[in-house]
Order: C-alpha cells, then sequence, then structure tokens
C-alpha cells in the first residue's frame, strides 16, 4: 500500500482544487473562510518565518492554543520548514507548560485563544520564544502579522517516513506528562487507514473543537481533512457553539462522554423525560421529535456519531439512539494514534463494546487480562524514557495498554476496567471501578462518578449531580440516589458491593485539576483531596457533603 505524508496529500489538494473552501475560522461575529490556496499562502509564510529563526532541523516547536484555523496552518508550516511539532494542551497550567518546554527543549512556541494567558505566558521561559496568534491576548516576542511578512518557502519538501513528525504529551491522569513519539509512518498509515475505516470523502464537513492537542482530534480531524480534502468549520468560544454547529451542519460528529451527557440534559431541560417517552411511543410522531431534537442539536445532517477518550453508559448510547443518534464507541490511546477499534458501522446489540479492531491492528488479551495491541499506528517511543518505553512494550512488540478487557466471538472488545484504577479492599480483594462507574451513570441526576475505597471494607463512591439533578427537590433525589444504589449493589459481587454513595458539591473540572484535558477525572487527584471523606464512617447510604 503505497502512503502519502501529510504534506503530500496538502500539496495534491491545492494543485487539484486550489479554490475548494477548506477552513472556516468565526472571530468577533465574522467568518473567515480559506480556501486551500489561501491556506498554502500561509502555511508558507509561517515556515518561512521559521526559517528565519534559524533553528537547526528538526527543533522542537510549541503550540498551545484552542482550536482555530492557525494551528492547522502552524502545524503544516512546522512540517514544512522540517522541524518537528509540539502541542500543548490549551487548559495546560504552568506547571505541565514550564516542564513540556524544558523536557522537548523548545526554542519556540505558537500561542493562540487561552483559558489564562497571562499565568500561562508566564510559564514560558525567556529562552522559549513566543508567536502570538491573531486572537493572543497577552504580549508575545512577535505578533501574527509580523511573523507573517517575511516571505513565502518556495520549497516543495518531503520528509522521509522514518523522520519524526510529532511529539505528543499525555494529559498526564497518573503523573508527569509523557513525550509520545510519533514518525511521520505512524501518523500517515493510521490517517490513511481511518478514512476507509470511516468512509471519510471530501464532501463531508466536520466541526473542530476538542482539543487539537490530542491525538483523536489531530487524527481523526486535522489528518482526516488532508487526506480526504473535507471541510473544517472552527467555534469561537463554547458560547457560541450552538451557532457554529448550526453553520457547519456536520455530517461525521466526534465528541467525548461527558460533552453527550450535557447534550442530553439540554434536550430534557426543554422536554422531560416521561413527555420525551410518550412522544417517541407513537409511531407517527415519533420520527418528527427525533428529527427535531437533531435539528436542535445541529446534528440533522450527521451519517456517523462517535464518542472516545473515557467510558460512556450505555444507557446514554440507548437513549440517543432512541432519537436517530446513533453513537458508535471507539477506543485507542496517544500511544497508538488513537487507532485501537471502532464500533462502525453501529450495532445495537453489540452497545457496551468499544468495537472490533482496526484493520492492520492485532489485539490480544494476555494472562492478566490486559488489553495488547500491535501495528504501524504504535509510537516509536517516549522522549527520553527509554525505562518507560521499554515497560510499555512487550518482547514481541505488542502496547501495553493497561486496559483490561475481553474479546467476544465476533471480534469485539469490551473493556472492563484500567489495571491501575483497580484497589484492594481491607477483605484483601479487588475491585475495578469503571464498570461499576458506568452502571451508576444511569441515573440521569448523576454526571460524574469516582469508585474508591482502598482498604475499606467496602467502596463507595463519590458523585456530582448534573445540573437538572440540583434542581430536584432533596428527599426525593435522595430516593433515587438509593434506588440506584440498590439496583447495581444488587448485581455486584459481595466484595464490590458499594457502602454509600457521597454526594459532593463541587464540579471536576479541568480548571480544578480533577479532569484531564481530555475529561478524564483524575483518581489519584480525587482520592487525596477527599481523603477525609472517603474515610469518614457514615450510617446513611447517600451521605450530602452541603
Amino acid at each position: 500500500m503505497s502512503i502519502k505524508t501529510p504534506l503530500e496529500l496538502f500539496y495534491d489538494k491545492v494543485k487539484s482544487h486550489p479554490n475548494k473552501l477548506y477552513l472556516t475560522q468565526p472571530h468577533d461575529g465574522e467568518v473567515q473562510e480559506y480556501s486551500w490556496q489561501q491556506v498554502n499562502q500561509k502555511v508558507r509564510q509561517v515556515a518561512q518565518g521559521l526559517m528565519e529563526l534559524g533553528l537547526p532541523k528538526g527543533s522542537h516547536i510549541a503550540l498551545i492554543s484552542k482550536n482555530c484555523a492557525e494551528w492547522f496552518i502552524t502545524d503544516l508550516g512546522i512540517m514544512m520548514a522540517g522541524h518537528i511539532s509540539v502541542p500543548i494542551f490549551p487548559t495546560a497550567g504552568p506547571e505541565t507548560i514550564s516542564y513540556v518546554l524544558e523536557h522537548a527543549k523548545c526554542p519556540a512556541i505558537f500561542v493562540g485563544k487561552l483559558e489564562q494567558p497571562d499565568q500561562q505566558l508566564a510559564a514560558i521561559p525567556e529562552t522559549t520564544k513566543s508567536i502570538g496568534f491573531p486572537y493572543a491576548k497577552s504580549k508575545c516576542d512577535i505578533d501574527w502579522e509580523t511573523f507573517l511578512s517575511q516571505g513565502e518557502f518556495a520549497g516543495y519538501p518531503v520528509p522521509s517516513m522514518n523522520e519524526v513528525m510529532t511529539i505528543i504529551y499525555t494529559s498526564g491522569s497518573t503523573g508527569s506528562p509523557k513525550g509520545v513519539v510519533h514518525t511521520y509512518e505512524s501518523i500517515s498509515w493510521t490517517a490513511n487507514c481511518s478514512l476507509k475505516a470511516l468512509n471519510v470523502n471530501q464532501e463531508d464537513r466536520i466541526l473542530s473543537y476538542l482539543p487539537l492537542a490530542h491525538i483523536t482530534e489531530r487524527l481523526l480531524v486535522e489528518m482526516s481533512s488532508l487526506y480526504s480534502g473535507l471541510e473544517i468549520f472552527f467555534i469561537e468560544s463554547l458560547d457560541t457553539f450552538k451557532t457554529d454547529i448550526q453553520r457547519c451542519k456536520p455530517t461525521l460528529f466526534i465528541s467525548v462522554p461527558r460533552l453527550w451527557t450535557r447534550f442530553q440534559m439540554g434536550i430534557l431541560a426543554q422536554m422531560p423525560q416521561k413527555k420525551l417517552d410518550r412522544l417517541l411511543r407513537i409511531p407517527i410522531i415519533r420520527g418528527i421529535v427525533a428529527k427535531k431534537i437533531r435539528q436542535g442539536l445541529g446534528l440533522d445532517c450527521a451519517r456517523l456519531w462517535a464518542s472516545g477518550s473515557a467510558p460512556i453508559s450505555p444507557a446514554t448510547i440507548h437513549w440517543f439512539n432512541r432519537i436517530g443518534i446513533k453513537i458508535s464507541e471507539g477506543w485507542g490511546m496517544t500511544e497508538n494514534c488513537a487507532y485501537g477499534t471502532s464500533s462502525v458501522p453501529f450495532r445495537e446489540d453489540k452497545i457496551g463494546c468499544i468495537g472490533k479492531a482496526y484493520e492492520g491492528v492485532d489485539i490480544r488479551i494476555s494472562e492478566d487480562g490486559e488489553i495488547q495491541v500491535k501495528g504501524p499506528c504504535n509510537m516509536k517511543e517516549y522522549y527520553l524514557e527509554p525505562e518507560k518505553t521499554a515497560e510499555v512494550f512487550t518482547e514481541d512488540g505488542y502496547l501495553r495498554t493497561g486496559d483490561k478487557g475481553e474479546i467476544d466471538a465476533d471480534g469485539y472488545v469490551r473493556i472492563t476496567g484500567r489495571l491501575k484504577d483497580m484497589f484492594k479492599t481491607a477483605k484483601g480483594k479487588y475491585v475495578t471501578p469503571v464498570p461499576i462507574e458506568s452502571k451508576l451513570m444511569e441515573n440521569e441526576y448523576i454526571e460524574q462518578v469516582c469508585v474508591t475505597g482502598s482498604d475499606l471494607k467496602q467502596p463507595i463512591s463519590l458523585v456530582v449531580l448534573s445540573e437538572d439533578g440540583r434542581k430536584q427537590n432533596r428527599a426525593e433525589l435522595t430516593n433515587s440516589l438509593e434506588l440506584t444504589l440498590n439496583s447495581v449493589n444488587a448485581k455486584l459481587e459481595s466484595h464490590q458491593v458499594l457502602d454509600r454513595l457521597v454526594v459532593v458539591p463541587e464540579d471536576w473540572t479541568i480548571e480544578n485539576d480533577l479532569l484531564t484535558p481530555t475529561l478524564k477525572i483524575k483518581r489519584h487527584v480525587l482520592e487525596k483531596k477527599y481523603q477525609d471523606v472517603i474515610n469518614a464512617p457514615y450510617k446513611e447510604k447517600v451521605v450530602w457533603l452541603s
């Protein structure tokens, strides 16, 4: 199979349809549209600007910004200039920014829209030159217009497949971020295969709003656009999300479990569950109601809906399926280009599975139940960490994923937990929290959950209520939570039975460091924060902390 690099595909698109719309960027109430040729001009200006910095070939160039057209343009410019991109999550705190820039030894960083620009920019050392996108509110060393004013790069370089293309730092859910090294081969092979697996073509439209510093958005959105020629639409902010998605009318829509839950809660805030159930039972009305809901979400043109990054409750998938939104789960890691399994095409009888192995990927279950994967999508190494690299690969080249799972007779994989998330109770029995958390999430008033209890007689669960849940009468809500607790416990082995649910008042967010940038809970941080609560003796089955 002949595979081209992202740069080669970019050259092809510019040549074959220079005037076709590629990127749509809203800003300050206006919309800027970029054709392939217009993007090409700016990419060459970025490449020339980098050349003027006089950096050695293969320098590590950092990127920290929310998604925008300039992110794509700069990534391509970094490739064209012969350098290696190092994306950083736009929500990263000063400590993480400082760590990545120092660890990767980045001489330059591109800065765009950020959550807390002053604090985040303060973490950039003087030795790292900062270049500001047009949205950057804090002063950078070089502004965007000045950087682009130094001419256009004239060449058509083609990197070799074994060259390093990017170093992607993990979100740090279990400690310091690790730099995942991917070559042009692993990225190119994965992007090419993804198109075939998902039937992506140049008529498709995608809304880019999940962090581009994350491997899923980078591969399935940015790289996918280069390999297929599809159109990309960006959002201006979360406040304009509804307007931006209606402008895009995406044909492919990728989200994460927490956002799918938010969409569900938004629908139920306008139409209570009992009324929705009643309408969906009427054959003539059902299709009209479902279509109206999809239109309201801006998803009426979508042909593929997906969820990844963290486990999604099967109950949530069943709920959306009733209104014609068939959410296909996918699974992968930064270390394997997020290219492990896929549930496309959607099968209702396989809800709860993460799908089958993609073509070209070999998946096996080890003796201790770990999912292990092998394929051209696997990373080269962890940057500057040979010991951790050796630990994560088996002797015969399989990637140890850290996920526990099983494979059914049809080849569908089901995750049963994380090896590192397992904990031992005082009875000496191991508990795997993820499947229990998934069952608890079936209660519509629960938005976030963490099952814990190392060294306790019985595990407990910390829960955060949904916005709708907080509006309910406390007595009725307590009854609902007790019913869910009893229902879940009835299906668990004796050592897994939850002693209680503890309702905490504070949302778990990226900002308070309780979620990773990809919206996974940081168990070790949560357990430390709520240590006294977890270990305190309570008689009630549902405990309220406020």
